[in-house]
């Protein structure tokens, strides 16, 4: 099960996976809104990031508190970002899925039972919320790319 969990949450073999989504994006269109109603790429994997760090140290910080909601899982809307500020966003999801993949396969936890601190949720339960909720929101940053003609397929 955890090969199975492993290659649904860093390969995504139903979709394009984080890697290939990001890869040749245009920067011009990092921030750009395709109206008022939808969020821009940059929101969007902000999003993700802040949602799968919650998850993560919900799992494993018994004194882990989450965030507010919808506050603190969506970043305030800003017409123009850092370069710093992208990098941070990529670099902080991209460490969070591998140490999600890490924990996955050194671990000798059994994903089906309750997790101690928590007991109304399991590992698996919460590795499974991960992957939709990332496959989710990648959909959406392959639309916005799409939308703006900077998607290869």
């Amino acid at each position: 099960m955890k090969k199975t969990l492993l290659e649904f949450l860093l390969k995504g073999p139903a979709h394009a996976p984080i890697r290939d989504i990001l890869k040749d994006l245009d920067p011009k269109i990092r921030h750009e809104h395709i109206d008022e109603r939808i969020k821009t790429i940059w929101e969007e994997l902000e999003h993700m990031r802040l949602a799968q760090k919650d998850i993560l140290n919900y799992m494993t910080d018994p004194d882990w508190v989450s965030p507010d909601w919808p506050a603190g899982y969506w970043p305030e809307s800003k017409e123009n970002r850092s370069e710093n500020e992208w990098q941070v966003t990529v670099s902080g999801f991209r460490k969070d899925l591998e140490y999600i993949g890490n924990f996955i396969s050194t671990n000798n936890i059994d994903l089906n039972k309750p997790i101690p601190h928590v007991k109304q949720h399991t590992y698996l339960r919460e590795i499974l919320l991960i992957i939709d909720h990332n496959a989710y929101h990648s959909g959406k940053i392959v639309l916005i790319r799409k939308y703006f003609a900077n998607w290869p397929g």
